[in-house]
């Protein structure tokens, strides 16, 4: 059933989001049924990643090239997640999305915590935006740095860039 589905995977979300609560308060646990401002973000999350009922696009030449834009250091795992799912929501829009903050982050390719090897990450993902119609921005979580990077390459290469939120249309 698909409400499970996305149940289960907002726990797993949610497990791994980021708690800014005040120094020594306690992280926030799952109830099941409750409703809470994480639990529904991390059922979006789910939701979106998961939203089996619409059919992926079959391969064609109809496919959008885009980069996708979104957070990936602090709350790696978090970000991991989001970024997952912000992919997914690409694909259902008929984009063949790039995101090189997911790629090159793996063990043994590069080091994001390595200023040099974080630097040549980005460089890599930018430069393959040249083949990209547009850059698109997750913007749940914030606009970090290394996205505002990523938004001034593409305007400086008069890529369209386009802001979008999870949140919006995929609950």
């Amino acid at each position: 059933m698909k409400s499970d589905k996305i149940e289960n995977a907002a726990k797993r979300i949610f497990a791994v989001m980021s708690f800014a609560g005040p120094v020594g308060a306690v992280r926030p646990f799952w109830i099941d049924g409750g409703s809470s401002a994480q639990q529904d973000e991390a059922r979006r999350y789910a939701a979106a990643a998961i939203n089996v009922e619409t059919p992926l696009p079959q391969a064609s030449g109809s496919w959008r090239l885009v980069i996708l834009e979104s957070p990936f250091a602090g709350d790696v795992e978090a970000n991991q997640a989001y970024a997952r799912a912000a992919m997914r929501d690409c694909l259902y829009r008929g984009e063949a999305p790039y995101a090189s903050h997911l790629l090159y982050t793996q063990p043994g390719v590069l080091d994001d915590n390595d200023a040099d090897q974080r630097r040549q990450g980005i460089e890599a993902g930018l430069t393959w935006g040249k083949m990209a119609s547009a850059t698109v921005v997750y913007t749940d979580r914030g606009i970090s740095r290394g996205m505002h990077q990523g938004i001034e390459r593409a305007q400086a290469e008069r890529r369209l860039v386009e802001y979008r939120a999870l949140s919006e249309g995929n609950k």
